[in-house]
């Protein structure tokens, strides 16, 4: 097979396939005389295998690990993809909790009232999150939405060193996952 017959098998793209080869998670398993890459049956099934990993959402680093080392590592790798899949999990079930909550509460919040940073840390804490869960908040929102953050967060009127401050975390805190 080819390049583009090999991702058309595994619907991938033909940049795919290529990006897997630099990565060296592919090999072809020949060249033409003019130099084309060759693929066979060993190949498409490690690319489909690639495939199946990439859809679990593990990394490019994960997948070496995984198809270079037979036996003990898999196990190691997908147990912390899991765990860190239950992490994000109930991170979200707990944004919308929260959303829950404060949807039930605006009816108690007169439309006039302003809500102010020590009023929004004081739903929050009614919420249940605590100081770690309200900084991977922020973290999860700079990431997912940085100008709507920006927004909200002048929205809450703190001052504009604050925000930079709140959002310079929140970028680091991204930037580590």
């Amino acid at each position: 097979m080819t390049v583009t017959g090999i991702a058309r098998r595994c619907g991938l793209s033909r940049t795919a396939v290529l990006y897997y080869e630099s990565e060296g998670l592919l090999r072809p398993a020949s060249r033409t005389a003019s130099g084309y890459r060759r693929y066979g049956e060993a190949e498409l099934l490690r690319l489909e295998q690639i495939r199946a990993f990439r859809h679990a959402g593990l990394s490019v680093g994960d997948i070496r690990v995984l198809l270079d080392q037979s036996g003990g590592p898999a196990a190691e790798v997908l147990e912390r993809r899991f765990q860190a899949l239950e992490f994000e999990i109930e991170l979200l079930r707990g944004h919308q909790r929260a959303i829950a909550r404060l949807l039930r509460r605006a009816g108690d919040l007169e439309q006039d009232e302003m809500i102010t940073k020590e009023k929004w840390i004081e739903i929050m804490r009614a919420a249940g999150f605590d100081h770690a869960a309200m900084n991977r908040w922020h973290t999860e929102f700079e990431r997912l939405a940085p100008q709507e953050h920006q927004e909200f967060l002048e929205y809450l009127h703190i001052p504009d060193a604050e925000i930079g401050l709140i959002r310079q975390e929140s970028a680091k805190g991204a930037q580590a996952k």
